[in-house]
């Protein structure tokens, strides 16, 4: 099975996928985006329907098609998918190549230990080979479930935020969010609010809640990163990133101050329905939700060898692989910037990642 010089196999074509195939372009090579979903936005369609970027339009495009309309405003969920959709369209029309319906169950080295090139099975059996792969597939479709005392038994429902839409997702009068990030606080704030339950909202974390002014000075905290650098701050590693704090513009501290729901320090277990909190309350609780994180969705990689001997991070340094050559990676939690995975920060971790891979495909070292 022959191997094309310059083709390149993309797994995923949400937001770094198609950030990858921008870069592919760029550089002259062949994209070939592979998606399991039926449609080019990756996991987007699938956030709850509330979900709005954190930075507004201005700085959240990838590179080449910015978001239309007000630069200032922050963009829903549904003009996000819109908006990726728009790019996958101009990107096949240069040249890309994308496949929806086509998960990637495996990649394997395509020829002898040490050798070049890769093969990527599909669930259909079908078999692909490329000299250079990205993994790009994000991390939705490994959402976090830690091991919190008495969760496994825990009478009522169990709902990772990866399965929150609105809520109307969660019955019940009495509900416990983990966590203490910015998914964790809106929809511990959109279940409080709710006026047609009038629900008891308690945010459990192992650590306060931090908030950030999402508009210091009368202007967005992204103009502020732009301005400094930060956003282009660049990371020795990313094994063990730092909690992102809560942007907030004001509706939420003021939620809490006021009592319209309740953080509290992580319960000591959970006991049929009900939660043990550590000054020794039991309080009764009809539903649990889990705004606890994602990591990286991989697996496919696990007979590769490239994976950590957990399985379940990647051997690589700014987004490429410590184990093969011709193996990068896009999307992972401050890969090589606290915005690798954003729609801002996303194309120019693509740009380096794809910049190396064509470097390796001429014969040429890669460089880190």
């Amino acid at each position: 099975m022959p191997i094309d010089s310059d083709n390149i196999v993309i797994v995923g074509a949400g937001q770094s996928g198609l950030a990858a195939a921008h870069a592919a372009l760029e550089q002259g090579l062949r994209p070939l985006l592979l998606e399991a979903s039926d449609r080019a936005a990756g996991s987007w369609p699938r956030y709850y329907d509330s979900l709005a970027l954190f930075s507004p339009a201005r700085y959240s495009s990838l590179p080449g098609l910015p978001f239309d309309g007000d630069p200032e405003r922050y963009p829903r969920r549904d003009e996000v998918v819109a908006y990726l959709e728009r790019y996958a369209a101009a990107l096949i029309e240069r040249g890309a190549e994308l496949r929806t319906g086509a998960r990637v169950e495996a990649v394997h080295a395509a020829g002898e230990p040490g050798t070049s090139g890769f093969l990527v099975r599909l669930a259909g059996g079908q078999e692909l080979t490329a000299p250079a792969v990205i993994a790009a597939s994000g991390s939705f479709g490994r959402p976090h479930r830690p091991a919190l005392p008495g969760l496994d038994a825990f009478t009522g429902p169990v709902l990772h935020v990866a399965d929150y839409r609105s809520p109307a997702s969660l019955p019940g009068e009495r509900v416990v969010v983990v966590g203490a990030g910015n998914s964790a606080v809106q929809v511990a704030h959109e279940l409080a609010t709710d006026s047609a339950t009038g629900r008891r909202v308690t945010l459990a974390s192992r650590e306060p809640i931090r908030f950030v002014p999402q508009r210091p000075l009368g202007r967005d905290l992204h103009f502020w990163f732009r301005l400094t650098g930060f956003d282009r701050l660049p990371l020795a590693r990313a094994d063990n990133p730092p909690a992102s704090p809560v942007l907030d513009d004001g509706r939420y501290r003021q939620a809490l101050r006021e009592g319209g729901y309740a953080r509290r320090s992580m319960f000591a277990r959970l006991d049929g329905d009900h939660a043990l909190w550590p000054d020794g309350e039991r309080e009764r609780v009809d539903a649990v939700l889990l705004a606890t994180g994602y990591r990286p969705n991989l697996s496919y990689l696990t007979g590769l060898g490239a994976l950590d001997d957990d399985g379940g991070h990647p051997r690589q340094r700014r987004g490429l692989s410590l184990t093969h050559p011709g193996l990068g990676y896009l999307g992972l939690e401050w890969q090589r910037t606290p915005s690798s995975n954003t729609l801002r920060g996303v194309g120019a971790d693509a740009a380096h990642v794809v910049g190396m891979l064509a470097r390796h495909l001429r014969g040429a070292p890669q460089r880190s």
